[in-house]
């Protein structure tokens, strides 16, 4: 028993190990650019991936037994959290690789950075492990903590500083909120473990008031670190007030980690009523949708229209936990579940390459942060507004990109129901992306047929243009043969649903 807690808790003991090692090695590191360090965590966080893929592929090899529970049971190794450590794991690599020439030409090219981002992802892999609320809530702190500080690293910069209080005391307060949720819950069913949970739901060996209430506070606190309306205020300002860099590691791998949670506490720990926080998802989803479509129309700022943008697209995510308890059925169950959980990695993925491309775009002294600054790109760099195209219509969900999968997938799920409820549901987001597709076009219109304010060519060369256009092909590549990732989210899923 001792040799298989250390095997499944491997990758995670690898990385903090790790991070510390960086931690101390930074301080002899002379060079401005920290490339050592640069490349030390890179070549963590592929170790890390790598010992979870290799676990991910031992899993879905052991079939039916692939979920293993360990350290007294409070992690769980199975396929599902194995295939969004390794997502998370590429989406930081990636991250960080867009972030080095930025993060070079502003000051913040410090050993601080890639540490906290390393024990960010740290607390990403504890929380999608997590088989107890106290893990969970554990993992959350390290990860939050992390993001906190970085977003306040350019200590001298106003507007990063302020954005950093508003996501601390907001963070603080979901933290609260589930903290509070979690407290409930073990006093209603007298336990912290997911598993314990679910049975003593299932026996009826609960305080039914209690429960209710604690599905209530974890739902909101679940709906704080997703950022879905109503509890969605700190998103817009973090995404605009943090450096680029910094907003990109907020908007991409974290959101994985919320989707674990959400799986592991509401569908592992908490089916048993789900009737109580399922009606809760379908009034998240459409206010998100709504308010995230249309506040985005309004903005000028191309961050703060990719955050209202990110709220409406997990608002969309969401609508795949809707229709998956329908008389207990588990085909209705994989299939919201799976299609939620594509979505998400392919939002993770196209979030990665806008980001990517304003970072690219940025230069010393000038923050390529406005929709207007994309004007004539076309004629400045006719191949990157082509990629920033593919990424725009596939957050559009135009097809053959893999956006409009994704939306397919998740509606889908809702029709195939045949209730008149989630077929409602499913005519509600088609009409709400419809709006929401203004915005994404207005971006392509700019690109294409504004006049730019600077005629200057924009140069394309380097690791990082690769990496665009390499990430642009995924975007479209994954559309156009979506079957491979979604038979493995299925797969995943279906593992912990039986375990």
């Amino acid at each position: 028993m001792n040799e298989l807690n250390w095997l499944v808790a491997a990758p995670e003991i690898f990385l903090l190990v790790a991070a510390c090692v960086i931690a101390l090695a930074d301080l002899w590191v002379m060079d401005e650019r920290r490339r050592v360090t640069f490349w030390l965590s890179q070549a963590s966080v592929a170790v890390f991936t790598l010992m979870h893929a290799n676990l991910l592929s031992n899993g879905l090899a052991t079939g039916a037994a692939a979920s293993v529970n360990a350290l007294q049971g409070l992690m769980v190794s199975d396929p599902m959290g194995h295939l969004l450590a390794v997502a998370a794991g590429v989406a930081v690599m990636i991250t960080l690789a867009y972030a080095q020439p930025y993060i070079g030409s502003r000051e913040l090219s410090k050993g601080e950075l890639y540490v906290l981002t390393l024990l960010a992802l740290l607390g990403v892999s504890v929380m999608i492990s997590a088989n107890n609320f106290l893990v969970i809530y554990v993992g959350l702190e390290l990860m939050s903590l992390s993001l906190y500080a970085l977003v306040a690293l350019r200590r001298d910069h106003a507007v990063a500083t302020e954005a950093a209080m508003k996501y601390f005391v907001l963070g603080a307060l979901a933290s609260g909120f589930l903290l509070y949720g979690m407290s409930m819950m073990y006093g209603a069913t007298s336990s912290l473990d997911l598993p314990e949970v679910f049975n003593a739901i299932q026996t009826g060996k609960i305080n039914p008031t209690v429960l209710t209430f604690g599905v209530v506070f974890i739902v909101a606190g679940l709906a704080f670190k997703l950022g879905v309306v109503p509890f969605h205020m700190w998103v817009p300002d973090v995404y605009q007030g943090a450096p680029t860099a910094i907003t990109l590691m907020i908007g991409g791998f974290p959101k994985l980690a919320a989707f674990a949670v959400t799986i592991r506490i509401l569908v592992e720990g908490l089916s048993g009523v789900a009737h109580d926080w399922q009606q809760m998802f379908m009034f998240l989803a459409v206010c998100s949708m709504a308010v995230g479509n249309l506040a985005a129309i309004a903005q000028t700022n191309l961050k703060r229209m990719l955050a209202y943008s990110g709220i409406a697209q997990l608002g969309f995510m969401l609508l795949g936990f809707t229709p998956t308890v329908v008389a207990h059925n588990t085909l209705n169950a994989a299939n919201g579940y799976s299609s939620a959980m594509f979505y998400v990695i392919t939002y993770v993925l196209t979030t990665l390459g806008t980001f990517g491309l304003i970072m690219f775009m940025s230069r010393q002294g000038f923050e390529s942060d406005e929709v207007s600054d994309l004007a004539g790109l076309a004629k400045r760099n006719p191949w990157l507004a082509g990629v920033m195209t593919i990424f725009m219509f596939s957050l559009a969900g135009v097809p053959p990109m893999v956006g409009f999968y994704a939306k397919f997938a998740i509606l889908q799920a809702l029709v195939s129901t045949n209730e008149a409820l989630y077929i409602g549901l499913a005519i509600a987001a088609v009409m709400l992306s419809l709006i929401g597709a203004f915005y994404y076009l207005r971006v392509v219109k700019v690109m294409y047929f504004d006049e730019p304010k600077d005629a200057a060519p924009v140069p394309a060369q380097g690791p990082v243009g690769i990496l665009l256009a390499a990430n642009g092909l995924a975007a479209l590549g994954l559309g156009l043969m979506p079957e491979g990732l979604m038979a493995l989210c299925r797969q995943t899923i279906v593992a912990a649903l039986a375990s």
